[in-house]
């Protein structure tokens, strides 16, 4: 089996500073703890290149509809550019899968492709694919997946096609499992944030969020990937790239866990080293240096991090891996074959 590391977990860093205000801004620079992988089935051969995801709601994340994918490895034209989470991973019970493809997807092949998707899971789970353009679709559970879930993803694209053409030339298999059930709350306006696994209360922490000027989301947005150092800018993310002004920032900060491409995160700030008594954030979630360095090595990704008490608004759902922002039936309406009981895996 041939396998080629994919770069969509740093492309994703790169989407974030394209985005627009009321977000921190990572650097390209910063690494990815989530990168995906694409491995080929027996017997045939895969390709993987980058590909940014999708930053809606106020991003202006490059989508993967809209931009030309990097060129390919010799060889025949792939269907897959990424698969994520990466093969033998071990992520959060908010984790979708997400597939971006190499090219635009018909509407008129999306059921034959969705049906050529298979999510086998050892424990029984009913889930959707939804697309979020015609080169991303995603597949969630329709409530969290159970810790310990161990989880197969095949896509069996040989030959499908919507008769003007062929899609597949080649079949993709991997596996990964569902970790530990760590989730994360942060309340705005109380200035504090929870970190819980398995229901039970780990540590409770002061926080600082975006003002009303430069709010942060809400909503359940699950951990993209995390670095130990991203440089944050003001000019990157459209807040000001005048240096006089009182909004201007160029900072390399630590501990940075990555939650939307739109360039949230929750990490430490030195502008702001003793969180809990405002809102001292462009957008993103401050700790205190400790806190953030606990609270960086305790995550993963997959994670769910949940922002209430905001007035911005919920992240879209694609804009990183906030799936859980969507409602059931609003995933199903993005659906063309609909919910499906995954396989069985022992």
């Amino acid at each position: 089996m041939r396998r080629i590391m994919n770069t969509i977990g740093i492309a994703l860093v790169a989407g974030a500073v394209l985005g627009t205000a009321s977000a921190c801004g990572g650097d390209a620079s910063a690494k990815s703890a989530g990168s995906s992988q694409v491995s080929a089935a027996p017997g045939s051969s895969a390709g993987a290149s980058a590909g940014a995801s999708t930053g809606t709601g106020g991003s202006a994340a490059a989508s993967p509809s809209a931009s030309p994918s990097p060129s390919h490895p010799a060889g025949p034209a792939m269907l897959l550019d990424s698969l994520t989470p990466a093969a033998n991973a071990d992520v959060g019970v908010a984790m979708p899968i997400s597939i971006v493809f190499t090219k635009p997807v018909a509407a008129s092949a999306r059921k034959a492709i969705e049906q050529h998707l298979t999510v086998s899971a050892s424990v029984p789970t009913t889930g959707a694919w939804h697309w979020f353009s015609d080169r991303r679709v995603d597949w969630r559970p329709e409530s969290y997946w159970k810790s310990g879930t161990k989880v197969s993803v095949t896509a069996a694209l040989t030959d499908v096609g919507d008769g003007n053409g062929d899609y597949g030339t080649h079949s993709y298999q991997h596996s990964f499992t569902i970790g530990s059930d760590v989730e994360t709350t942060v309340s705005v306006t109380g200035h504090s944030m929870t970190v819980k696994n398995a229901g039970t209360v780990v540590r409770t922490m002061p926080i600082d969020a975006g003002s009303s000027t430069w709010p942060s989301w809400d909503g359940t947005m699950a951990v993209i990937d995390k670095a130990k150092t991203v440089r944050m800018t003001s000019c990157s993310v459209g807040i000001s790239c005048d240096k006089n002004s009182s909004d201007y920032y160029d900072l390399t900060l630590p501990w940075d866990v990555h939650l939307t491409d739109s360039g949230t995160y929750i990490h430490f700030s030195t502008g702001d080293p003793t969180p809990g008594h405002s809102v001292g954030s462009h957008g993103c979630v401050h700790l205190s240096l400790s806190n953030s360095e606990w609270f960086y090595n305790y995550v993963k990704q997959g994670d769910p991090v949940t922002i209430t008490g905001s007035p911005r608004g919920k992240a879209a759902a694609d804009n990183g891996y906030a799936a859980f922002n969507l409602s059931w039936s609003q995933w199903l309406a993005g659906s063309s074959a609909g919910a499906q009981q995954t396989g069985a895996l022992s």
